[in-house]
């Protein structure tokens, strides 16, 4: 939790970001992904200062576990001093001890947020589902938690000015952005109506930018004038020299395994997971993993 101090922008945990929206995909199933297809309403999770500190703080963390579809699960929530904004205790369940810090007290408009990230934990732990790290796990709760619905609410409690900063959870605003994004364009939603914070609409908006770019690389049809130009230069050099291990500034690579027909192979622009079709020129591609059909032209 960013309180008072410097806030990070940018995006310099994008690719675990775009490891963990595959693994959501892979571990999930397609048809789970889409039954979070609404989310958390802010209604649902709005917290006054009139409200009771306690009973308030188990009404939202109900809310979230339903969020969740983890019905046997109970959070009970409590208060104290600490570095970190929350913390949960793994264990077998069904009950599930979070502490939250003594900040929110007085901070109650953002426990929703803080529950939103705890509960993703509770999910991905009763799921298996984890990375290697402890940072690049707290990313992927992250990732999970805003590509299910609930983690508008962190990027949310992002607010920055010449005095004072606020920022939960470990991405960076912008990739708070960029997930929200991807989850929009997945499912048609638009988040940034429910933005009570005037940078956090500016993070979504830098995030809606890069997502878009990732629906506007080759060999998909909807690539800019440069990037086609590019792709047909690579692909020049792939075909005379039977493939290619690809170039680091490019999405794509060419492979022709065992002296057969050239393929170009590149990630799919909702998922991340990497599609290999035939160069051929127009194909259009199926994604196996979430199923997004992409005209491209290879």
């Amino acid at each position: 939790m960013a309180n008072g101090g410097p806030v990070e922008h940018g995006y310099p945990h994008l690719e675990t970001v775009r490891a963990a929206v595959t693994a959501l995909y892979r571990r999930l199933s397609y048809d789970t992904v889409r039954a979070f297809s609404v989310s958390v309403a802010p209604a649902d999770v709005a917290f006054c200062d009139t409200d009771d500190l306690h009973l308030g703080s188990q009404r939202v963390a109900r809310e979230l576990v339903r969020h969740y579809r983890l019905p046997d699960a109970r959070l009970i929530v409590g208060f104290r001093e600490m570095t970190h904004a929350a913390n949960v205790e793994l264990a077998a369940g069904p009950e599930y001890f979070v502490e939250l810090n003594d900040r929110f007290r007085t901070h109650r408009r953002d426990i929703g947020a803080a529950l939103a990230h705890e509960v993703a934990h509770v999910y991905l732990h009763r799921l298996g589902l984890s990375f290697p790290g402890t940072r690049e796990n707290e990313i992927l709760t992250d990732t999970t938690a805003t590509y299910l619905g609930a983690g508008w609410l962190l990027l949310d409690a992002f607010r920055e000015d010449g005095a004072s900063s606020q920022k939960l959870g470990y991405l960076t605003p912008e990739e708070f952005g960029y997930v929200l994004a991807k989850r929009s364009l997945a499912f048609g939603e638009d988040p940034s109506v429910w933005f009570t914070s005037a940078q956090a609409y500016t993070a979504y908006t830098k995030g809606v930018a890069l997502a878009r770019l990732d629906e506007q690389q080759p060999p998909l049809v909807s690539a800019g004038w440069a990037g086609r130009r590019r792709y047909a230069r690579d692909r020049r050099h792939a075909e005379d020299h039977r493939g290619s291990a690809g170039r680091p500034d490019v999405p794509y690579s060419f492979t022709a395994d065992g002296g057969g027909p050239l393929r170009v192979s590149f990630p799919c622009p909702t998922c991340r997971q990497r599609i290999r079709v035939p160069v051929k020129g127009r194909v259009r591609a199926r994604c196996g993993l979430c199923r997004t059909v992409l005209e491209c032209d290879t």
